[in-house]
């Protein structure tokens, strides 16, 4: 059987923030043993039908996982390892803002069995912070990176960038400041302007004016320059770590792994009676916790996936990576010939252009074919 990863999602927040379009939820008051029994009986059903899996990893993401009592992190682990088989270097993960309301439960959450942190710093800019809507400032992020680090065998922190007038300059700046406090693996996300936030009618207004591609572009460039000099270096468009520092988590997603997902929203991709299918829970905190106290699951959505379907989710995932796609795994996980999903011609022009690699077994965006992935896909999978 494929092991599995395991993704649990918190859907509260204190506050929503402008540019954020995730199932994050705010509520005057958090119903913690409500959801915390929910997401309990959630997990059982989930196991039930999955069978004996090795668990690789458990990834508590949100929302704020961090609002979470300790308490609940706790069972849920203990429910993980009974129903799975964890493996000896299982890796547990927990999303936490710099609050200091949150920053204060770090230790509980060590406790409970959490081994690492993700801290969504964002930014070490004052005003950046204010613009984003975040709740903590530079001095309580600074501040949270320093205990996380004494508290956590391997941390990782979450940046924004080609933020309205952001230059180089004061990027490389920021960069050098965060991975001199935490330096083991960097999430950074450019900021878009996602449909139905805030920033979408600021935006629309002429408000907020993001940087043109090519200087964003720039600041993205000089991101992989900085991360190197402390030792970081990228693995997939998004992520850098010190090698052995990745996240086994989210390399399930992106090697096409199974992975389970409870909570509401969570969706996951898992074997079960031969077929890989593709799973969903309903996306509201309240609706979804009654579907579970009434059957168990609040699934809305639990079905097998087609082979092209399969071909081009993994195409789609895989060449995020460094390390690109292993061809045979990909046949076996998909059923699908690599040379059947893509167009063959886009495919050598691409290759001639410097963008893709496909030798030794594997198919590999170039660091080149990286920065213009999204259009490279479009006309490359079929």
């Amino acid at each position: 059987m494929e092991p599995i990863a395991l993704y649990i999602h918190w859907p509260f927040c204190l506050a929503k923030c402008p540019y954020c379009d995730f199932n994050s939820h705010v509520r005057e008051r958090i119903p913690q043993a409500r959801f915390r029994a929910a997401l309990r009986a959630e997990l059982a059903w989930e196991a039930a039908r999955l069978g004996s899996r090795r668990l690789t990893s458990v990834f508590f993401g949100g929302g704020t996982p961090s609002l979470m009592e300790p308490e609940t992190v706790a069972l849920l682990l203990e429910d993980a390892f009974r129903l799975f088989e964890p493996a000896p270097d299982i890796e547990i993960t927990l999303e936490a803002n710099p609050t200091s309301v949150e920053s204060a439960k770090l230790r509980a959450f060590r406790a409970a069995g959490v081994n690492r942190a993700s801290l969504g710093v964002q930014s070490l800019d004052a005003e950046a912070l204010r613009m984003l809507g975040r709740q903590h400032s530079a001095s309580q992020a600074i501040a949270a990176l320093e205990t996380a680090r004494e508290i956590f065998p391997r941390l990782s922190f979450d940046l924004i960038y080609a933020r309205p007038g952001q230059t180089e300059a004061s990027w490389r700046g920021e960069l050098r400041a965060a991975l001199a406090l935490a330096a083991d693996h960097l999430s950074l996300y450019q900021l878009t302007i996602e449909p139905g936030t805030a920033f979408e009618a600021l935006h629309r207004r002429g408000d907020i004016v993001l940087p043109e591609d090519d200087d964003a572009a720039a600041l993205y460039e000089a991101t992989a320059d900085e991360a190197a000099r402390f030792g970081l270096l990228p693995y997939e468009i998004s992520n850098y770590a010190k090698p052995g520092a990745e996240s086994r988590h989210n390399l399930a997603y992106w090697r096409y792994a199974d992975y389970a997902g409870i909570g509401p929203g969570a969706h996951g991709r898992v074997m079960v009676g031969g077929d890989l299918r593709a799973t969903r829970r309903h996306r509201a905190p309240e609706p979804w916790a009654e579907r579970v106290e009434r059957d168990g699951h609040g699934t809305t959505d639990d079905s097998p996936l087609a082979a092209e379907d399969k071909a081009r989710e993994m195409l789609l995932m895989g060449l995020r990576l460094t390390e690109g796609l292993d061809t045979a795994r990909f046949t076996a996980r998909t059923g699908v010939a690599l040379e059947s999903a893509l167009d063959v011609g886009v495919l050598g022009q691409a290759v001639d252009a410097g963008y893709m690699t496909h030798d030794d077994g594997r198919l590999i965006a170039t660091t080149e074919g990286r920065l213009r992935l999204d259009s490279l896909l479009v006309a490359l999978v079929l």
